[in-house]
């Protein structure tokens, strides 16, 4: 399914082998042949991912036991040059192909479904064990793909579905993992730089584009060819997953390639997208670029949108500041591939503040479905 601006091959649980239907190395290696990771060459052409952190995705997806929700969604980050399935965080473009995958692959009860409207989908987020609320559009039944919602990165329009990530601070920890809107992140050999360390929707470092010597509006090619630089954003990324107590060690953060994300930003400034689209700097708040799997992303990840969402609606956060500073439910920010609106609701009690829903809008496709083929050999 292509979700958002990413691409994963879905799974119902019950049609993986039983010893793959739990965490473990066989399922493990089973993901990695079907995507066709450890691949040298960078390249995934024996398997179904398309050799960039956004197509390098799988989803596992079950009826859900527990009182309110109707599935469970488990997301697998697939690493593409080394055996290695990220099981640290979830996907929250890939969100958006739960509730269609589900309903057409009969998870979801009947009565629930209108003929025509809308179908509201509770979905447990195995990951972070957190709620998330999709809203299906369905048409005669079934669930309706085409439309004319366009989103920046990519190609064609489709229908919309929103999604409503509900309490998204991440797993149990902290809105503010050390307790400040703004820390100073000492990075050595590399210097010290002002940081937002939050943790909404996936834990996110974001630091201003200015301080590490960029303007904010570059493209892939502007820092993905670059590995001198791609290894100073690991090395400012492993120090923040010290800062923010995912890790202990530097050294760790190698095992941990999916969590935390690395975010520049800076205010409003025009520019020219991927696609060639002239982006003028009065259609948006702040411009942001992200990286994933140590690279700039082409898009945005849905889930570091939530991140943005949630630390623009809270004063004093280096995003807010770079969005203008003021009170805001709602921001547009720039992205390599054009612009983004999420939305979040910032509460602040007894002097901490804790969001309690973002929301965006995203659209999903089946590309194709059937059987994917693996030598028998792959796993034990």
């Amino acid at each position: 399914m292509r979700a958002g601006t990413s691409k994963g091959v879905f799974f119902n649980l019950t049609d993986l082998p039983t010893a793959a239907q739990v965490a473990g190395a066989t399922r493990d290696a089973i993901l990695l042949r079907v995507i066709g990771s450890p691949d040298p060459y960078g390249k995934q052409t024996d398997g179904m991912g398309g050799a960039t952190s956004s197509t390098s995705k799988t989803v596992i997806i079950a009826k859900s036991s527990r009182p309110e929700h109707d599935v469970d969604y488990l997301f697998g980050q697939v690493a593409i040059d080394r055996a290695f399935v990220d099981w640290s965080g979830n996907c929250g473009n890939l969100t958006a192909g739960v509730g269609p995958f589900a309903i057409s692959n009969g998870l979801i009860d009947p009565d629930r479904i209108p003929q025509n409207g809308i179908a509201t989908v509770r979905i447990w987020q195995v990951n972070i064990q957190k709620t998330i609320i999709a809203h299906i559009p369905i048409t005669d039944g079934e669930v309706q793909e085409t439309g004319d919602f366009e989103l920046d990165g990519v190609t064609f329009p489709a229908a919309e579905i929103k999604v409503e990530f509900l309490d998204p601070a991440d797993g149990e920890g902290a809105l503010f993992p050390t307790g400040n809107l703004v820390d100073d992140l000492e990075v050595p050999g590399i210097g010290t730089f002002k940081a937002t360390l939050i943790n909404s929707g996936i834990p996110t470092i974001f630091l201003n584009a200015q301080d590490i010597g960029f303007a904010g509006t570059e493209l892939q090619d502007d820092i993905n060819n670059d590995k001198t630089t791609l290894d100073r954003f690991e090395t400012i990324r492993a120090y923040g997953a010290i800062k923010m107590g995912l890790i202990k060690e530097v050294s760790e953060a190698a095992g941990r390639q999916h969590t935390p994300k690395v975010a520049f930003l800076a205010t409003p400034n025009e520019y020219i997208t991927s696609s060639g689209k002239q982006i003028l700097s009065d259609q948006i708040d702040l411009n942001v670029r992200a990286l994933s799997m140590g690279k700039l992303h082409h898009a945005m990840m849905g889930t570091a949108a939530v991140a943005i969402g949630t630390a623009a609606a809270i004063p004093g956060t280096l995003v807010n500041i770079a969005a203008g500073g003021i009170d805001r439910e709602e921001v547009t920010f720039g992205h390599p591939s054009g612009v983004m609106t999420v939305g979040a609701k910032a509460l602040l009690k007894d002097d901490e503040w804790s969001v309690t829903k973002a929301s965006m809008s995203r659209s999903a496709r089946v590309l194709m479905e059937g059987w994917v083929r693996i030598p028998h050999d792959s796993f034990n």
